[in-house]
């Protein structure tokens, strides 16, 4: 993967990362029950994209 590759799959990675830091504390500021459940996996789920996108910037 060249340099400029690289550095938009990091870009993307800490966007990620940002995104599920924004929906937990939505989640669990404004939420209650089910829904507070469902956003926390999809946070969950993104902070898992996120990180992988870091570790492939970073090889």
């Amino acid at each position: 993967m060249n340099p400029m590759d690289k550095m938009w799959v990091s870009f993307i990675g800490i966007g990620l990362m940002v995104l599920a830091a924004l929906i937990i504390s939505f989640a669990r500021v404004k939420t209650k029950g089910w829904v507070k459940l469902v956003l926390t996996l999809i946070a969950i789920v993104m902070l898992i994209y996120g990180m992988i996108c870091g570790l492939l910037s970073i090889t």
